[in-house]
């Protein structure tokens, strides 16, 4: 089978990065003959990356070649169909569903997250769009609502993130031979300084024997990011690597003793490896993945809040840590098993689950 996959790929990102790795790890466990072809931003790194054939997704000629030579087209995963950074999303990542369609192909929606969709044309773009696909899924129950609430009739399916799919690699090096606490933060316009509260919870907790690494999920953006915070600080902090590879990066989070998290896919690590996590929260889907994974969500990054809150929220998931994980396994014990199945599904030709 020849499938083409859609989604912000080739941009550095290492959530987007993993969702992809993810995603072709699960084809190809489904069917090693699978041939992939992905939109990329970078395609030649693409393909030397994952071993596949890859195409630059700005060119519309590219594009359609690849749908036409394959049997389908995924679109996901990932936040793709949302306007809150604009109209773009949407338009781009519907028209290659679009295009798959005008050209007789099936198009399977993989374990995206969706929304928000402010604007009602938006609106009707995606409800016409995933009503024609093959295969929809979604990655949390938000995403379900908001898809049918806005008229989307195809039957819906939650599954978890394909990431959750991923085994953390087994080692006795650690990053930090000492216990301590992994920091995934992000650039956000806010009014409040978020970074400045953070920094001081860190002190808090650098204070009590737990040192800090920041962990940059974003390249340079994230690296950026985390030195600015670090540079808040009194105590010292240690900043990895941001051209770390995904694998890496899901140990140094796995191996900590908690992860304080802005990053989705950050939290999303954490998870992969029963790491308990308190979010910063700057946008619905990580409220929507903490509270799967009972979890919490110290503060919204958009909102007035202290350092002692966070601090607050670390101690407590470190003096319960054992509770914290079996918590969190609630989920994650049957999410890790099912984060493969889309694949499979897609490969069977299956249209609902």
């Amino acid at each position: 089978m020849r499938l083409v996959l859609s989604g912000y790929y080739g941009f550095d990102n290492v959530g987007d990065e993993a969702i992809l790795y993810a995603i072709i790890s699960a084809l190809r466990e489904a069917d090693p003959a699978v041939e992939i072809t992905v939109l990329s931003n970078q395609p030649e790194q693409t393909a030397s990356k994952y071993q596949v054939k890859a195409v630059n997704r700005w060119k519309i000629k590219e594009i359609i070649r690849a749908i036409r030579s394959s049997d389908g087209v995924i679109s996901g995963g990932g936040s793709l169909l949302q306007d809150k950074t604009g109209n773009r999303s949407v338009i781009y990542y519907s028209a290659v569903m679009w295009i798959a369609k005008w050209l007789r192909k099936p198009y399977y929606v993989y374990a995206q997250g969706i929304g928000p969709l402010q604007s009602k044309r938006n609106q009707a773009i995606v409800r016409r769009t995933l009503n024609g696909s093959r295969l929809l899924t979604v990655r949390d129950a938000e995403s379900k609502q908001l898809l049918e609430r806005i008229g989307v009739t195809k039957p819906i399916a939650q599954v978890p993130d394909p990431v959750l799919g991923l085994t953390p690699a087994q080692s006795e090096d650690r990053f930090v031979a000492a216990p301590y606490i992994a920091v995934s933060v992000r650039d956000w316009p806010s009014e409040h300084h978020f970074k400045q509260e953070l920094a001081h919870s860190l002190d808090r907790l650098a204070a009590e024997g737990y040192p800090i690494v920041f962990v940059p999920m974003h390249g340079e953006h994230d690296a950026k990011a985390s030195e600015e915070t670090r540079q808040l600080m009194t105590a010292e902090a240690t900043l990895a690597p941001h051209e770390a590879t995904i694998m890496e990066k899901i140990k140094w989070i796995t191996d900590s003793e908690l992860l304080i998290g802005m990053r989705l896919h950050a939290l999303i690590f954490a998870a992969v490896g029963d790491t308990p996590f308190v979010a910063l929260s700057y946008d619905p889907k990580i409220d929507s993945f903490a509270k799967l994974c009972r979890q919490p969500v110290a503060a919204h990054v958009n909102e007035k809040w202290e350092a002692e809150t966070l601090y607050e929220q670390a101690d407590v998931q470190l003096s319960k840590r054992e509770q914290a994980i079996t918590d969190m396994q609630l989920y994650t014990k049957e999410a890790r098993q099912k984060a493969r199945q889309t694949a499979y599904d897609i490969l069977q030709g299956k249209s609902s689950i």
